[in-house]
């Protein structure tokens, strides 16, 4: 199908220093399970997209490139005022182009969905969301958990079986 990878991820980028819990497992747990254990290839804007690439350009073509689109969902996604631009065409060719199935993971514990954007909320009441629970903390590396098992089902088949 042309496609390199087998998700991209939309998260919320933390504009400080301080290193977050969002930031650590979508560089460290979600490779290690997606990639390590089950085979899956993903695109991670800050790993994949490379300094001195015109930023809109990369991002549209490995979305181009990407089976899924995997959008974590947090406070700080949901407070936002302005959208990031991956989240903006990504959204955009999942439901426009209708090119590019959605993977909502609810990172921490949500209250409304009504300050979120119309198109995530659209997805929400189409498909729901994969929760992420504390206690997933505890065995984060664990591929057979509940979450993971839930995350594999989105994901498309691959070639190395899990």
């Amino acid at each position: 199908d042309g496609k390199i990878y087998d998700a991209y991820v939309i998260y919320p980028k933390n504009h400080t220093n301080e290193a977050n819990f969002v930031e650590y497992f979508v560089y460290q747990i979600m490779p290690d399970i997606l990639e390590n254990k089950c085979g899956y290839k993903l695109c991670i804007y800050g790993r994949d997209i490379y300094p001195g690439e015109d930023t809109v350009s990369a991002i549209e073509k490995r979305m181009q490139r990407s089976r899924r689109l995997i959008i974590l969902l947090t406070r700080q996604l949901i407070n936002c005022k302005q959208h990031t631009y991956d989240q903006h065409i990504g959204l955009y060719n999942a439901l426009i182009q209708n090119d590019t199935k959605v993977i909502l993971l609810e990172m921490e514990r949500i209250e409304t969905y009504g300050k979120l954007q119309e198109s995530l909320r659209f997805i929400i009441k189409q498909q729901g969301t994969i929760k992420w629970k504390e206690q997933h903390t505890v065995h984060p590396q664990s591929p057979n958990s509940k979450f993971w098992k839930q995350v594999r089902y989105h994901m498309p088949l691959t070639l190395k079986s899990s």
